[in-house]
């Protein structure tokens, strides 16, 4: 089974020396160009370390038709020395499009290079121990770099723990350790559900999981293992039928990209091994089977099952993921309770070079069932989305002009056949600062706004706006009942977004955009592949054909219904019957 991941990674060995540059009067001689601009990048990714890692399994393969190549091993070596000639004399590296001298991005070369490196020092082939020297090299400059460097995202903190964690491995530094603590001290951002911080299904939860599974081994801390424990199983509930991951809710890049779940083969393999879970090995088994690369640098599984062949279980128990489930993810979680600690956390909602995450815990309802997959998400702009085998509706949102923008709903409520959802804005006016919080500059000739302490105007005038959305499962398909009330006469549209793809048929339809129409009377039919969805629901209260502050994708194509508050929107959804759909008991959690 698992010669499944050599073969894959033969099968990009070529890919890489042909984007490698061999000019040697060039100025990036051995590094090896990225798709994304052509030239060549230290990255993590896409760059130089990426095709080395591919390299240097193959060449330290047995099985390998590239094993102890001398033209690879030359072009490993030359590849090694470019790095060495990328990297800044701080240690760091710049990707070459952002983060420039970055700690971070140099604790993911870091992690995937001294796996790298181990391997061709385990091998021992004379044609290697140049590169192998080199490696060395690059990865002790980086050592002032990330004992003393930081970071952007909450992931990169623990990129930086086991990239310090391979450091001391190659050069017992205490120093490494010491700051690996400093970075744990600080607490795991996990749900008890699973979640992380970034809510990045197609990215980040690998991330984060990898690099857990390497920190607790190098740095001797299991206890990092039960987030990462969490984190899979959560996954095996966010997966489509065909594969794919739910990223309709994601906090990251992956938002509402296609990603399926052979990124996950490695985290579920290593977890499976330490836990002889046979859920692990299932997921791990059917990631292997999605498999068309072997990983970035820091996750190629082909060096990771070379240098730990202990994770090749033949024969191991496994349990398929689930298939038929109605999940609330982060129903229990206390996400209120955190919140509401935010203003005393003294950074008056203020993080340089970064964000806040507040959506992090937020209520997630997954029910899949046959062919048919239904995402439910809180503190999103979209609040719900189906997929009936291969008909998509990609997004249903709400947007209001009480405060300009799409309206996120906040909470979530099971229901006997459904959901509940609600959302609330707040929005008022700003009284003159009291006398006695002026600054000395109000006195002044001039008085710049900016340096009015505005934390201290009084509110006046307070209004609030409530949005409710009830999603019931219905015999035939599902039923969205949206409904706001007051204040009166807050004009707003209700956004349906279809894939380009497909055939979208019936109802009243006229223009209003860029890939928008108004949708103004009858059923519209939309269709793919002999799946389809009938789709009741239209309304046309106004003219408007968008709200300020929301912005529909370009590329798809969005149904437009305008409302008027007070109003009770009722869209109906029926589905072609070829799909059973979910019964098993509401609420569970996993």
């Amino acid at each position: 089974m698992y010669n499944r991941v050599f073969e894959v990674n033969d099968g990009w060995v070529r890919e890489g020396t042909d984007r490698q540059i061999m000019e040697q009067a060039h100025r990036w001689y051995g590094g090896v160009r990225t798709l994304e601009n052509g030239l060549p990048s230290p990255n993590h990714n896409s760059g130089t370390p990426t095709a080395m890692a591919i390299w240097a399994a193959a060449l330290c393969n047995p099985a390998s038709e590239y094993y102890r190549s001398r033209e690879l091993a030359k072009r490993l070596t030359l590849a090694a020395r470019y790095m060495l000639e990328a990297q800044h004399s701080d240690g760091t590296i710049s990707p070459g499009w952002t983060n420039f001298h970055s700690p971070p991005d140099t604790a993911f070369v870091v992690v995937g290079y001294a796996q790298a490196a181990q391997l061709l020092l385990a091998d021992g082939w004379e044609e290697l121990k140049g590169a192998a020297a080199d490696m060395l090299l690059f990865l002790e400059r980086t050592l002032p770099a990330l004992i003393t460097g930081g970071c952007h995202t909450p992931n990169h903190r623990w990129v930086i723990c086991a990239a310090l964690g391979f450091l001391n491995e190659l050069f017992d530094s205490h120093d490494a350790l010491k700051r690996a603590e400093e970075w744990l001290a600080e607490g795991m951002d996990a749900t008890a559900d699973g979640e992380w911080t970034e809510r990045s299904n197609g990215i980040y939860n690998v991330v984060s999981d990898v690099m857990l599974i390497h920190a607790a081994r190098l740095l001797k801390r299991p206890e990092l293992l039960i987030p990462v424990r969490a984190n899979l199983k959560m996954m095996s509930y966010l997966v489509h039928p065909d594969g794919e991951i739910v990223t309709e809710y994601s906090g990251r890049q992956d938002f509402g990209q296609s990603f399926d779940m052979s990124g996950y083969f490695l985290p579920c393999l290593m977890m499976a091994s330490l836990d002889h879970d046979p859920v692990f090995q299932g997921m791990a088994e059917q990631s292997l089977s999605l498999l068309k690369h072997p990983g970035g640098a820091p996750t190629n599984a082909a060096v990771r099952l070379l240098l730990d062949p202990g994770l090749k279980r033949q024969g191991a128990e496994t349990t398929p993921m689930p298939d038929h489930y109605r999940v609330v993810l982060n129903a229990d979680f206390p996400r209120d309770r955190y919140l509401s600690g935010f203003d005393g956390a003294g950074h008056h909602g203020v993080i340089r070079y970064s964000r806040m995450h507040t959506d992090f815990g937020a209520p997630v309802a997954r029910i899949r069932g046959g062919h048919t997959s239904v995402t439910v998400s809180t503190e999103m702009t979209s609040f719900f989305s189906i997929r009936h085998g291969a008909a998509r509706l990609l997004g249903v949102q709400f947007a209001s002009y009480f405060d300009p923008g799409f309206v996120k709903m906040s909470r979530l409520a099971s229901l006997e056949q459904g959901y509940r959802l609600s959302g609330e804005q707040e929005k008022g006016y700003n009284g003159p600062v009291p006398e006695a919080d002026l600054p000395s500059s109000a006195k002044a000739d001039i008085s710049p706004w900016y340096l009015l302490p505005h934390h201290c105007r009084p509110q006046t005038h307070v209004q609030r706006h409530k949005v409710e959305v009830d999603v019931v499962e219905a015999s035939d398909g599902w039923k969205l009942v949206i409904s706001s009330t007051e204040p009166e006469e807050v004009v707003s549209q209700i956004s349906l977004i279809f894939p380009a793809a497909g055939n979208l048929t019936g109802g009243e339809l006229a223009p209003a955009g860029a890939d928008a129409q108004f949708w103004m009377g009858g059923s519209i039919r939309y269709e793919a592949d002999g799946d389809w969805m009938e789709i009741s629901g239209a309304g046309f209260q106004h003219t408007a054909a968008g709200v300020r502050e929301a912005a529909y994708p370009l590329g798809f194509r969005t149904l437009l219904l305008n409302v008027v508050t007070p109003f009770e929107k009722e869209i109906y959804i029926k589905l072609s019957p070829a799909a059973e759909h979910a019964r098993t008991e509401e609420g569970v959690s996993s």
